[in-house]
């Protein structure tokens, strides 16, 4: 049976059973599972977090472990919860501090934006990068209010994982986006077949617009089109 737990036992509180030396193991696993779980939210992205930066994200996450377990497990000594609170803040201080001194090290920690779509056309390297895929991509812009692609300039996925979307003054030719094409799939059109002018098909897989007879896309070598449209007045 296990041993009734006595209320205020100051030993209990403030060090448990382990001896003092046990801070210094306290205050190396903080460090490793801190440099562990920040590598693996570095890895899988800002996609999750729009409104924190990692660090901020991986800030809250540490506290409120550190400080939850204090609170409610009477065997987490107070003094090795205290150090191991102390040891985050400090942590993140130092990054902010890199973070502000070094652009190099603002790249590594908080990341960069990805170059995600030019003139109507989807980098899906720079997306699939961030672990995307083009339905995501396609459904932030359409959160955008986004009908068309041949509607944006620019759009740049963020290093916190927002959307920034630039339009382009007079939109061109481009793939369609609304509805979803998993409610209204693409036409498809066969390109050996297509006696229209320059520009009316569009790859299914980049939106690159087709300038030629070619039958492969020039940009991801798709062998799929679908007639590109150009948006109307109500996406303006």
């Amino acid at each position: 049976m296990d041993q009734a737990v006595i209320p205020f036992d100051w030993a209990r509180m403030l060090l448990g059973d382990a001896p003092p030396s046990f801070l210094f193991e306290i205050l190396f696993r903080t460090v490793v599972i801190y440099i562990y779980t920040f590598g693996l939210i570095r890895w899988i992205g800002g996609r999750s977090i729009s409104q924190l930066s990692l660090v901020e994200f991986l800030l809250v996450i540490a506290l409120g472990s550190a400080v939850g377990d204090t609170l409610f497990y009477p065997d987490v000594p107070l003094l090795h919860a205290m150090l191991v609170i102390t040891v985050i803040v400090l942590i993140n201080k130092g990054l902010d501090f890199l973070i502000l001194r070094s652009d190099t090290a603002q790249k590594v920690i908080d990341g960069k934006p990805d170059w995600i779509l030019q003139d109507g056309r989807l980098n899906t390297e720079q997306s699939s990068d961030r672990g995307m895929g083009k339905a995501e991509v396609l459904a932030m812009l359409r959160l955008e209010g986004i009908r068309n692609l041949g509607e944006v300039e620019n759009a740049f996925l963020e290093a916190s994982g927002s959307l920034s979307v630039f339009r382009t003054s007079k939109p061109i030719a481009g793939m369609p986006i609304v509805p979803p094409h998993e409610i209204c799939p693409l036409p498809r059109v066969d390109p050996t077949s297509q006696d229209g002018g320059s520009g009316s098909l569009c790859c299914m897989d980049c939106a690159l617009l087709r300038t030629g007879s070619e039958i492969s896309c020039q940009n991801c070598g798709g062998e799929d089109w679908t007639p590109a449209t150009i948006a109307d007045a109500k996406s303006s």
